[in-house]
């Protein structure tokens, strides 16, 4: 059976490789690196913009949650589902800004100022993205070859071959290994979710080996001793501490709006989002039920209840025959490669677009910025792979690197597109403020400052209607944009 998982494993690298050599040789200036020479037709953003939303976050943190709450774990995609009923409208928008970063954005619509932070709040959102992808794909190695690799072993070689990969070619690279990887992860997911549901006894199976909390979207109530109605499972409150930074990170995505900047038209990215929307629907309530499932059959396994976030690779690995169970392994290993990819390629870009050819050198040539971006993948790999060597929890890490985005730039990112009234400073308190609180939340003397009810929250309700609260209220003290600064944003 081993070789069997080698054989698959050995395909998707030699493929995957295959692929970013090639594309390597297509790149030949700045936009082809950055943007992939704006050529990305509908059908190739759909499954980059699938493979790069859902990784390690899904994979992982969202197959843990699915294994301690059920199917109650829907709630944190469906942050994604509602963000791209809005986003919908903005791709089009997106697309005919066409610049290379969201900090160019920033700039454009708001000032300097706005560029910098944005690109301080990138850097340590996604870097902690990518770091959590790492772990993920160590510990699929370290299941796939359990007495010769440990997971730290096999995070040090997932890093290696990602920073490889996405230095090469970088967007190009990156979006057209995306294709290979979605178009394999989806027709995967949809024939092994079925097995797993029928090997764990159907309806009635799963009802009989999982408590009843697990089959309620918000949980179910019990009675405590002294007879009052209690919560059991998720609630509301904890449903939207996954809802709410999953929404807003789609919301001021970067990864995201890279595409749109990458796409051929106007139409090629709004045409994406509505492929994307349905795709990700499908994948990820499959992700979620082959975690449900796994755990019906695996719950009381030592080493799933030791590591909740592998509950998808183990279940692959024992629970579905030889073959499927290394496609479903390997796809996994894939979709993580790919998340990893993309949440590490596009800091980089801010460093060559937003600092190197900004402030450093703004006339360097085509051959000197491709040069530099290669080298800042480099960088902020190691920096990701230190943090995933540190990390206490993959769910942990998740939530707190979406926080910083949601907090601090959604909210000035949506305002770009629909406000004529939010002022660059209104945008700079933004920013400023929800990095601020989601940074220090973690540090107990600050928790202590605030009520039991407030302190027990995730970060994002309290980083988030700061900001706003800072945009809106400094904008209405600041000068209004000008007509050029609203120009570009306008349908």
């Amino acid at each position: 059976m081993s070789h069997l998982y080698v054989a698959v494993l050995a395909v998707i690298v030699v493929v995957l490789l295959s692929v970013a050599l090639y594309r390597t040789s297509q790149v030949k200036t700045k936009a082809d690196y950055l943007v992939a020479g704006r050529s990305l037709p509908a059908i190739v953003l759909v499954l980059t913009l699938l493979s790069s939303w859902i990784g390690g976050g899904s994979l992982f943190g969202g197959a843990a949650n699915a294994y301690k709450n059920g199917f109650a774990a829907l709630w944190q995609p469906a942050g994604g589902w509602l963000a791209l009923l809005l986003i919908y409208f903005i791709a089009p928008r997106a697309r005919k800004f066409a610049q290379f970063t969201l900090p160019d954005l920033l700039e454009v619509r708001y000032n300097q100022t706005a560029r910098v932070l944005g690109t301080i709040a990138i850097l340590f959102a996604y870097v902690g993205i990518a770091s959590y992808q790492f772990t993920g794909g160590g510990n699929v190695l370290h299941l796939i070859f359990p007495e010769t690799l440990t997971p730290v072993m096999g995070t040090y070689i997932i890093a290696a071959f990602v920073i490889f990969t996405t230095a090469l070619a970088g967007m190009s690279s990156v979006a057209y290994m995306d294709v290979a990887i979605g178009s394999m992860v989806t027709v995967i997911c949809i024939i092994a979710a079925p097995m797993l549901y029928f090997k764990a006894g159907g309806w009635a199976g799963l009802h009989h080996a999982l408590p009843p909390e697990y089959f309620q979207l918000l949980g179910n109530y019990r009675m405590s001793p002294d007879h009052v109605l209690q919560p059991v499972g998720f609630g509301v409150i904890r449903g939207l501490e996954f809802l709410a930074p999953t929404m807003l990170l789609l919301l001021g995505n970067q990864v995201m709006y890279q595409k749109f900047f990458s796409a051929k038209t106007q139409r090629d990215a709004r045409l994406s989002v509505v492929g994307w929307f349905f795709g990700a629907i499908l994948l990820e309530t499959l992700i979620v039920c082959i975690a449900v499932f796994g755990t019906a059959l695996y719950r009381s396994s030592g080493e799933v209840a030791k590591l909740p976030h592998e509950i998808i690779p183990y279940t692959a690995r024992h629970g579905l025959p030889a073959l499927m169970g290394a496609l479903l392994l390997g796809a996994v290993f894939a979709q993580v490669m790919s998340a990893a990819s993309n949440y590490l390629f596009s800091p980089a870009t801010n460093l060559v677009n937003d600092v190197f050819s900004r402030y450093i050198s703004p006339g360097a040539s085509n051959k000197k910025v491709l040069i530099v971006s290669r080298l800042a993948v480099v960088l902020l790999g190691c920096w990701a792979l230190f943090q995933s060597l540190h990390a206490a929890s993959v769910i942990h890490t998740m939530l707190w690197a979406y926080t910083v985005y949601a907090a601090s730039l959604t909210p000035v990112v949506l305002a770009a597109f629909f406000s004529k009234r939010v002022t660059a400073w209104g945008a700079v308190s933004a920013i400023g403020a929800g990095t601020l609180i989601t940074v220090v939340w973690d540090i107990q003397a600050v928790k202590d400052c605030f009520p039991r009810i407030v302190a027990d929250r995730d970060a994002i309700f309290l980083a988030l209607p700061v900001a706003v609260a800072a945009m809106i209220v400094v904008s209405l003290f600041t000068p209004k944009p000008t007509a050029k600064q609203l120009a570009q944003f306008a349908d």
